[in-house]
């Protein structure tokens, strides 16, 4: 008897399709950056064969309210982001017959999750989307307290990532910072991976054309012009301190060939109006330059891939991310970035050429950078291919889906020698 049980839970583990459980407070706002990435994955891993359970808020079939905590509630909604209420009747529903269970989020209704999911004896793997340093900018002057960043991280690790034996983590950055943090599990880097919809220009077939190398070249011997093609400055991502788009703005505000600029920042968050006066103040007309015409506001997601197309640059000036799915995103489209380098930013991996890169809070280094690739068209028509294609080698989301789908397969097998081990005990 105990022998049969032993195959019958191995031959599981290494069946397929399995059935995945995705455990993410929201599905309902494309514009979070987790929420848009696991809907990705649930719909890559469809494709691949898996059925795919979706709970959380928006979730259609095993939906659950949003929590509405005080104070902190307000504030999250303003990055996109929101908290499921806990209904454990739901998420019975959802686990009945999934052969593995995936926690996006470390907060309460993630950790219920886990709980339900022990209860029911099926196996859970986590993913790390969370940086503490995110939180900690956004929570004014607590982020000065010694030690703060710590005290997240092993609260982190004993609501959820303690009791998991497999965590997702999208860079190997944000694998170095957890493990240092004490994270004893497997960790698996896995990049959340891009749309098949972001492809270059030429591939698209269905964006205007930005500035080619003449364009370009005619805007910086004719900067007193008022109707030649602009040289297009994108940024994106949410508006908050940490992105630190105002060092966009300080720098365009310091280029040489700033009458040839013209800036959007897609994005929305607690920093819209200060951005939005900030641009005003330091892009107005003076000193012989005009103003430069800056765009700052939220895109619909179904409309960026047609954005970034837009872009003959983007710039990412932020301080702290994970990964920074907006600048895969662009080198996808083929747009050349220019990028922080920051010690809490792992955006800098996707740099492939020092022109993409400048100290982080530097703004006179982001100008000349900027400059440079206005004065160089050839050599950003170039990078512009190369980007493009590494994007497509290395972070394509078919790939990144089937590593994710080896890591759970992994999970339960893991699950079925512990099983097997301990009948064999008794």
């Amino acid at each position: 008897m105990q022998e049969s049980i032993m195959q019958e839970t191995e031959m599981k583990a290494s069946s397929k399709p399995l059935t995945i459980a995705l455990v993410l407070d929201s599905f309902g706002n494309r514009g979070n950056g987790t929420s848009n990435s696991a809907l990705q994955y649930a719909a890559e891993l469809e494709k691949l064969g898996a059925r795919v359970r979706l709970v959380g808020i928006g979730a259609g079939t095993y939906a659950v309210p949003e929590r509405h905590i005080p104070m902190i509630s307000r504030i999250a909604a303003k990055q996109q982001m929101h908290f499921a209420q806990v209904d454990e009747r739901v998420l019975r529903a959802c686990f009945a017959g999934v052969d593995v269970v995936h926690i996006y989020m470390p907060f309460t209704f993630g950790r219920a999750a886990l709980r339900v999911a022990r209860s029911m004896g099926i196996p859970v793997t986590a993913g790390f989307h969370i940086q503490p340093e995110n939180i900690l900018y956004s929570a004014g002057p607590l982020r000065y307290i010694p030690g703060a960043v710590s005290i997240i991280y092993r609260l982190f690790r004993h609501w959820l990532y303690d009791h998991v034996q497999h965590i997702h983590v999208p860079t190997t950055m944000g694998a170095k910072l957890i493990h240092a943090h004490g994270y004893r599990a497997n960790i698996h880097v896995i990049s959340n991976g891009y749309e098949p919809v972001y492809t270059p220009k030429a591939e698209s077939g269905t964006s205007e054309n930005t500035a080619d190398a003449a364009d370009v070249a005619d805007v910086i011997d004719a900067t007193d012009v008022t109707d030649v093609k602009q040289f297009h400055i994108v940024a994106s991502g949410r508006l908050t301190r940490e992105k630190h788009h105002i060092t966009l703005l300080r720098a365009v505000a310091r280029c040489k060939h700033r009458n040839s600029i013209r800036v959007s920042i897609a994005g929305t968050g607690p920093l819209l109006r200060p951005l939005q006066l900030a641009a005003r103040v330091l892009l107005r007309a003076q000193h012989g330059y005009k103003r430069v015409r800056c765009d700052i506001g939220f895109h619909e997601h179904n409309t960026m891939p047609d954005f970034l197309r837009s872009a003959d640059l983007l710039v990412h000036p932020s301080l702290v991310d994970l990964e920074s799915i907006s600048v895969l995103e662009a080198t996808a489209c083929g747009v050349v970035p220019v990028i922080a380098q920051s010690p809490l930013s792992a955006a800098s991996q996707f740099a492939l050429t020092e022109h993409s890169l400048f100290p982080v809070r530097d703004v006179q280094a982001l100008a000349d950078a900027i400059d440079w690739w206005i004065e160089h068209p050839h050599e950003r028509q170039i990078w512009s291919g190369v980007y493009a294609e590494r994007a497509v080698e290395q972070y394509s989301l078919v790939s990144c889906a089937q590593q994710f789908m080896d890591m759970e397969q992994q999970a339960l097998a893991d699950a079925a020698i512990y099983h097997r081990d301990t009948l064999k005990r008794h």
